[in-house]
């Protein structure tokens, strides 16, 4: 068994506990949390699995890394607080462990991440023998190995189309939602990941990744960027109301220019509520979905629409990108330590999972 450490129990950080759980390979040995009304819980408790598994959390880090882990799924968020998120993650690998994690969008193409990211998490690895993998859902297997996967179906191919369709009022996360997305806010409030080139630097390394897949040459990768207002005032579940007027929607794409033409992209549609940019694509059901468009002969299009805690399709989609992260742990503990990306960590069958739950 894998000793395993859970780093956050946030969204991502509740359905890792659970996959480690379920894993076969794994043994949950620690988890590890920030806020401090947490510290002592069980982690049944804070992963909503019934009875417990006898982890209480801390927020002890040195502790919990001087015990030795082998394998760490840091789920704290990096969106925010990308600088403190990578000296969590160097210092686990220096300490020797595996670690797993969505947080840093850079480095889900980890071949082209800038040099501030990469010297040091390079540098740990040759000191305590770690390794690194990030990858998540969109960005993540959403665009980088299922399209891949489906493009080999094809006789020929045009574009390749990623996108994900998403109510955001079903997202647990109202300051991504509201201040980094701009839902609820005015039409002249520039949200930050909206700004020009941060859409290529969350999604940019996706686009990359398949054109390395399908072993074309990038011209460039462009953005384009539309928004729409609320027509009224719309109440949300987890969010409270969005006024009338403020953004109720956002499209754009990220696009690989491939001999002058868009020839992989990666699109978002988001809405706040269906209401708002009806003429916009849809989920084919339901409160979103993931999908990929491979344009060309035959035209092919898959959707994938994943559930979890309450039939939440946000949850569920949190628990796909755990799934392949946690499932990727005892492959990588017996590679060689490195820096891998989605092109070299396969995806594999939940061989030993059949019926198995985390309780």
């Amino acid at each position: 068994m894998i000793p395993t450490v859970v780093w956050g129990t946030g969204n991502i950080g509740r359905a890792s506990i659970r996959a480690v759980e379920a894993h076969p390979a794994l043994e949950l040995t620690g988890v590890l949390v920030h806020d401090s009304a947490k510290v002592g819980r069980d982690a049944a408790a804070l992963a909503g699995i019934d009875g417990e598994l006898g982890v209480a959390a801390t927020d002890d880090v040195e502790a919990v890394l001087a015990a030795g882990p082998r394998a760490v799924v840091y789920a704290a968020s990096g969106d925010i607080r990308p600088a403190e998120a990578l000296a969590d993650i160097v210092r686990a690998i220096r300490a020797g462990a595996v670690v797993v994690t969505p947080a840093l969008y850079a480095l889900y193409d980890q071949r082209n991440a800038p040099a501030e990211l990469r010297e040091p998490v390079l540098a740990a690895i040759a000191e305590g023998g770690g390794s690194l993998f990030v990858s998540g859902v969109d960005p993540g297997w959403g665009n980088d190995i299922l399209p891949l996967l489906i493009s080999g179906l094809g006789t020929t191919v045009d574009v390749v189309r990623c996108q994900e369709i998403f109510d955001y009022s079903t997202y647990d996360q109202p300051d991504s939602v509201r201040y980094l997305v701009g839902m609820g806010q005015p039409m002249d409030y520039e949200p930050p990941m909206l700004a020009p080139s941060v859409p290529t630097m969350v999604w940019g390394g996706q686009v990359r990744l398949i054109a390395r897949g399908l072993g074309v040459d990038l011209d460039e990768i462009r953005e384009t960027l539309d928004r729409r207002p609320l027509e009224k005032t719309v109440t949300t579940r987890a969010m409270g109301d969005f006024e009338e007027g403020t953004q109720g929607a956002v499209r754009f794409e990220v696009q690989g220019i491939v001999d002058g033409a868009p020839r992989i992209v990666i699109e978002h549609v988001t809405r706040i509520h269906s209401s708002c940019a009806p003429d916009w694509p849809m989920p084919p059901s339901g409160d979103g979905a993931h999908k990929v468009i491979i344009e060309g002969r035959p035209r092919i299009e898959v959707s994938v629409e994943a559930v979890d805690e309450g039939e939440n399709r946000s949850a569920g989609g949190n628990a796909t990108a755990v799934g392949r992260l946690v499932g990727a742990i005892d492959w990588l503990v017996e590679a060689e330590p490195g820096l891998y990306d989605a092109l070299d960590v396969p995806l594999r069958p939940a061989t030993g999972k059949l019926g198995r739950s985390a309780r």
